[in-house]
């Protein structure tokens, strides 16, 4: 999954103010896109109270302490190209923060934005304890400023690559009296699913198991364990070896498609997809080129894994990889 936010939600003050009332409470979705076509939830609150993890559903889609909601764009082109972040409810902005670069977290960079997790934020208060806080917005594009009014569907910014994070997103958490609330499951504890007209969406949004633990670039085709446990993902790669692509899929069901696309300094360098006949409840696929006669040009590449079902998708995940003389 993307990278944890873990106690994010605490470096914004709280604040008060008497906006809404909490039985007129409702959510509309907090970015300008089309859930299953141009844009997909990939992690939910984590609703096991232990050290593992489980969503609303009891499903694997969520990370151990998630605090809120990851709606995901599709690609880095996608963000460049901007999407909105919206308001999700009526409200005053109590807080924001702008000025970190769009930059994916790596290791050498993980300590300097310890404290900042969250990235470039807005917190909007909606009076009667609520709160909904908007994570890893894009550097420079926060149009709103603390004391703000702003209504449904009021842009706030738009969607960035700030904090801890790996791939371009917004964190939508939502708080009720300082403490996170599933907006799924508001008022259920320990259970597995809930009754759809229960959570704090407007429009019920389409939850489903299928996803992608993760993509990764290898030099040759790798056996399922090395995908597993993470030794078959290559970081560079010499002009003269193969460059493959993989993906590494849960629950998909028959009839569901994965793409394998992948784009190197001078252009695409394949696009392939395949139909999952008869998939288990954990699979993975790979696809590549061998290097063309004078081998990869160096520089950076990147690769795309699509899950879709019909013309929904379920998942997306990329990778990258380096081709040094």
């Amino acid at each position: 999954m993307t990278a944890r936010l873990g106690t994010a939600v605490a470096i914004l003050t709280m604040a008060v103010a008497t906006h809404a009332a909490a039985d007129s409470f409702k959510l509309i979705l907090p970015l300008d896109c089309e859930l299953g076509r141009t844009c997909y939830i990939e992690d939910y609150v984590d609703t096991d109270p232990g050290p593992g993890q489980r969503d609303y559903t009891c499903g694997i889609k969520s990370r151990d302490d998630h605090r809120g909601i990851d709606f995901m764009l599709l690609s880095f082109e996608d963000m460049e190209a901007g999407v909105n972040v919206l308001a999700a409810a009526p409200g005053i902005v109590a807080a924001t923060r702008d000025g970190m670069a769009d930059t994916p977290v790596t290791a050498e960079t993980r300590d300097a934005i310890r404290g900042q997790e969250c990235g470039n934020a807005v917190r909007v208060d909606h009076g009667d304890g609520w709160q909904t806080l908007y994570c890893h917005m894009r550097r420079g594009s926060i149009s709103v400023g603390k004391g703000d009014s702003v209504e449904a569907g009021d842009v706030l910014g738009q969607v960035g690559l700030s904090g801890l994070t790996n791939a371009p997103h917004v964190h939508l958490g939502v708080l009720r009296d300082g403490k996170i609330v599933d907006p799924f499951t508001p008022d259920a504890v320990d259970t597995c699913g809930a009754p759809l007209d229960q959570s704090l969406w407007q429009t019920a949004l389409p939850y489903d198991p299928a996803g992608l633990f993760t993509a990764g670039f290898s030099t040759s085709v790798p056996e399922f364990e090395a995908v597993r446990s993470g030794a078959a993902r290559a970081n560079d790669a010499q002009p003269d070896q193969p460059l493959v692509l993989y993906g590494h899929v849960f629950y998909a069901q028959p009839g569901d498609r994965l793409s394998l696309s992948a784009r190197g300094p001078e252009g695409e360098i394949f696009v392939h997809e395949i139909t999952l006949d008869a998939p288990q409840a954990q699979l993975f696929r790979a696809f590549g080129r061998k290097a063309p006669q004078g081998g990869w040009p160096s520089g950076d590449y990147r690769g795309y894994v699509r899950l879709t079902r019909g013309e929904t998708v379920l998942a997306v995940r990329h990778a990258d990889i380096t081709v040094t003389p």
